[in-house]
């Protein structure tokens, strides 16, 4: 299970498939070719890339 990588928690649910959503943080993380991308869920529910907030070791999937 891949942790989250703005709160390192395990509280994580599955949404999709590689899909997750952080229940700590409120935001969604989904894996592609090993590496986590995360989004924040606007209120219209779109979504919006955290990925600058993360340097590339935080989000290399760490399986």
């Amino acid at each position: 299970m891949v942790n989250c990588p703005n709160c390192q928690g395990h509280n994580l649910g599955k949404i999709g498939h590689q899909q997750f959503y952080c229940w700590n943080c409120l935001i969604e993380l989904s894996v592609d070719n090993g590496r986590i991308k995360v989004h924040e869920v606007e209120e219209d529910g779109s979504l919006s890339s955290l990925d600058d907030l993360f340097n590339e070791e935080d989000l290399s999937a760490q399986w």
